[in-house]
């Protein structure tokens, strides 16, 4: 064997040494080393320990019984600190919202208040509560918004196909979502009860709709809420993947279908921590709005006009929030959507960190319990 071969040899016998040596150095107090991806995901705008919050993220692709993640964007003092996706997903992936659709609902709600086209506590202008006796027309906007309207929409339970949401997404409900949603009867007194509901919020799509036209015809009230949404939010937002759904009255999905970017839901998130303005200073909905969207309902100290708070519950063990109220600041709020879709908004902490992917209620607290030790890295200001 000649001198070269030999030392091709040991050169061969000395590599994966060198390699563990390496891995040691970067994956210190006996953690693993980090693959690539996850130290790639990170800017050198990351506002926290760059390796801390690699880490911190790849724990929630790679962590078992956490759910599949499939898009994970940090935003920290209005600056893109990471991203990262899954197998099969990328930065022009659209992702449904499912319950995050509310949100952009209830923005969508202040705008036409502070164009003076809806009153917040007038009742609510729904021509079929309007009848003689009704007591339905006792119901507020506000109400509506903080989801306490006293109808009888149920969310969750068994059987699935007798649930108000499921009935009205794809059953007898699904040609005219509104009218279904809105012929329910109350069962409790019209302000009293927090009742989560997809149909509420899609009442409220269709009040906005009767405010921009007095046009019943489905293509035309799709172009017209369609049309206000680009040009008064999505567009100065530079929301450019935003595709919201539509029934077949024309009325806008406005509690579960909408589809964007995992940027896109971050860029909504920041203008909500921005109190309603733009990217570049503008206001596009009032900051009063913002604080009213973020004040703790009567009924529900942890919910507020079609957002979720990090409030806590009296007489309820965190544990059982859908938020942290433990671990982080009650100023912080959420958008959440059905399997895991988050928004979480730090203002405090000048951070925006999105999550989306596909967790079951199991794998929901743990995974959420992950996604607050990112958080954990960025000081309150």
């Amino acid at each position: 064997m000649t001198r070269g071969s030999k030392a091709l040899n040991r050169a061969a016998l000395l590599a994966p040494a060198l390699l563990m040596f390496t891995a040691c150095e970067r994956a210190p107090d006996g953690q693993s080393a980090l693959p690539d991806a996850a130290l790639a995901a990170v800017t050198d705008n990351a506002g926290a320990p760059k390796d801390q919050l690699a880490r911190e993220i790849d724990d929630l692709f790679s962590a078992p019984d956490l759910g599949e993640t499939r898009a994970v964007v940090v935003m920290a003092n209005g600056e893109l600190a990471a991203e990262r996706y899954g197998p099969g997903y990328d930065r022009d992936t659209r992702f449904i919202s499912w319950s995050m659709a509310k949100t952009v609902t209830a923005v969508l709600i202040g705008m036409l208040v502070a164009d003076g086209k809806l009153s917040l506590d007038d009742p609510a202008p729904v021509p079929l509560w309007q009848r003689p006796g009704d007591p339905r027309a006792d119901i507020t906007v506000r109400q509506l918004l903080q989801m306490r309207s006293g109808l009888r929409h149920t969310e969750a339970g068994d059987p699935p196909y007798e649930l108000s949401e499921v009935r009205m997404l794809f059953l007898d409900g699904r040609g005219d979502m509104a009218k279904w949603a809105m012929e329910q009867p109350l069962e409790a007194e019209p302000g009293k009860q927090f009742e989560y509901s997809s149909n509420t919020s899609v009442i409220l799509a269709d009040i906005a709709a009767r405010a921009l036209t007095a046009s019943t015809a489905p293509e035309m009230r799709r172009k017209v809420v369609a049309g206000y949404l680009q040009e008064r939010l999505f567009g100065p937002l530079g929301m450019t993947s935003m595709v919201p759904e539509f029934d077949a009255s024309g009325t806008l999905i406005g509690g579960s279908l909408m589809h964007a970017s995992a940027r896109d839901w971050a860029r909504l998130g920041e203008f909500l921590r921005r109190k309603g303005r733009a990217p570049g200073g503008e206001q596009l909905v009032p900051q009063r709005w913002v604080d009213a969207m973020l004040t703790p309902s009567p009924a529900s100290p942890h919910y507020g006009f079609q957002i979720w708070l990090n409030r806590p519950i009296p007489g309820t063990p965190a544990s059982d929030h859908p938020l942290f109220p433990d671990r982080a600041p009650d100023s912080l709020f959420s958008l959440i959507g059905h399997m895991g879709q988050y928004v979480l908004v730090s203002p405090s902490q000048r951070v925006t960190v999105v999550r989306l992917g596909h967790s079951d209620s199991a794998e929901r607290p743990p995974m959420l319990q992950q996604a607050a030790d990112i958080l954990d890295l960025y000081p309150q200001r």
